[in-house]
């Protein structure tokens, strides 16, 4: 069975963990999604976690952020690879909105999610 989950504190407040056991069970994939709950990481470390990583894919890398990381095994040990999630949900979600009178798009925040919808936007021909 794979493992997936998500770590941080609270967790309460995420839809994450039923989401994707619900979609694991109808898809009929052998995986379950936990919630971690450690209470001295409360805020995203999507920056910060990057020097622990061996690898990033493309996105994760031009964005600067992470917030999924895949563990595999190599004859090595444990390797860890970053992904950014953001990227992918963001231009799935405004897309289908654009039209050519879309040029320019005004980012508020400077966090993790914020170069991810930077970047997503330079993706789509938007710049900002």
């Amino acid at each position: 069975m794979q493992k997936y989950g998500l770590i941080g504190y609270p967790l309460g407040h995420s839809f994450s963990k039923n989401y994707f056991n619900q979609k694991f069970e109808s898809e009929n994939i052998d995986a379950t999604y936990l919630n971690f709950e450690i209470p001295n990481i409360n805020i995203p470390y999507k920056e910060q976690v990057i020097p622990y990583l061996d690898d990033l894919d493309e996105d994760a890398r031009l964005i600067g952020a992470v917030n999924v990381i895949k563990f595999t095994k190599g004859i090595f040990g444990k390797k860890l690879k970053g992904y950014n999630s953001d990227i992918i949900g963001f231009k799935r979600s405004i897309e289908p909105l654009l039209n050519e009178t879309h040029r320019k798009a005004l980012i508020l925040g400077t966090g993790g999610a914020s170069k991810a919808v930077f970047q997503g936007l330079k993706q789509l021909g938007v710049g900002a």
